[in-house]
C-alpha cells in the first residue's frame, strides 16, 4: 500500500499532489500561526497527530482529536473537534496541548534543545 500512495502522490507531469494529510497540515500550521504557536517539533508525533485527525474526519466526518475519547453523543463530541475546547489552557498552562499538536513557542524550542 505505501508504494500506491507514494505513486499516487506523483502526477505524470512530475508535480507532487496534496494529500489529506498535507492539507490538514496546512490548516493546523496557519492557526498555530495565527496564536503565535508552532507546531510539535518532534515530526514523527506531529505526523501521528496529523494522521489521527484525518482519520477521525474521514470516519466520523469531524476532526476530533485522536488523543481523545468519542462519546458518541455528537452535541458533546464537538468539545473535542480540534482545535478542542481545551487547548488554549493547556498550552498556557502546559506549554503544549494534550495531543501535543500545538506548541508555545518557547516549549517547542526547549523540547526540540532536549531531542538532541
Amino acid at each position: 500500500m505505501r508504494l500506491r500512495v507514494q505513486r499516487d502522490l506523483l502526477r505524470h507531469d512530475g508535480a507532487r499532489t496534496m494529500t489529506e494529510e498535507d492539507e490538514m497540515r496546512d490548516w493546523a500550521e496557519a492557526y498555530a500561526k495565527e496564536q503565535g504557536w508552532v507546531l510539535n517539533p518532534d515530526k514523527k508525533v506531529l505526523d501521528t497527530v496529523i494522521r489521527g485527525l484525518v482519520r477521525n474526519r474521514k470516519k466520523f466526518g469531524e476532526q476530533y482529536c485522536p488523543c481523545r475519547l468519542r462519546s458518541g453523543d455528537k452535541e458533546k463530541d464537538t468539545e473535542i473537534i480540534c482545535p478542542c475546547i481545551w487547548h488554549r489552557d493547556e498550552i498556557a498552562g502546559d506549554g503544549h496541548c494534550h495531543c501535543r499538536l500545538y506548541y508555545r513557542k518557547d516549549a517547542a524550542e526547549k523540547e526540540a534543545g532536549e531531542e538532541e
